[in-house]
C-alpha cells in the first residue's frame, strides 16, 4: 500500500507561503490565491510550463477540492520536489475565508 500523500490544511498555510494552482484558465480567472503562480495540470502533464520550486519550504498544490492537486504532488515528489497537497482545495480554502482575487475584483 503506498504512502498517503503530505497535506496541509487551509488553517496552517501561512500567508505567502508558495503555493501552485493546477486548475485551468477558466477556473482560476474566476477564484484564485493571490500570491499562488498558476500552472494548469494539463501545461504539466504536456512539459509545456515550468513551475518555480522553492529550495527552503514545500510547495504547497492546490485545485479545486484535491484531487488534481494530490496526482501533481505524487508526481512532483517522484520528481524529488518537496510538494504537499491543500487539503479540501480552493473550496475548502475559500470556506474558511482565506484571501481570494475574484473575476472582476481589483
Amino acid at each position: 500500500m503506498p504512502e498517503p500523500l503530505p497535506s496541509i490544511a487551509p488553517a496552517d498555510v501561512p500567508e505567502g507561503a508558495p503555493l501552485l494552482d493546477v486548475r485551468e484558465d477558466d477556473e482560476w480567472a474566476e477564484v484564485h490565491i493571490p500570491w499562488a503562480q498558476h500552472v494548469p495540470m494539463s501545461a504539466l502533464v504536456r512539459g509545456s510550463a515550468e513551475i518555480e520550486v522553492p529550495e527552503d519550504t514545500p510547495l504547497i498544490v492546490t485545485c479545486h477540492v484535491g484531487g488534481r492537486s494530490a496526482q501533481v504532488v505524487a508526481w512532483l515528489r517522484s520528481q524529488g520536489v518537496d510538494a504537499v497537497n491543500l487539503a479540501g482545495g480552493m473550496d475548502a480554502w475559500e470556506g474558511m475565508g482565506r484571501p481570494v482575487t475574484r473575476a472582476g475584483s481589483s
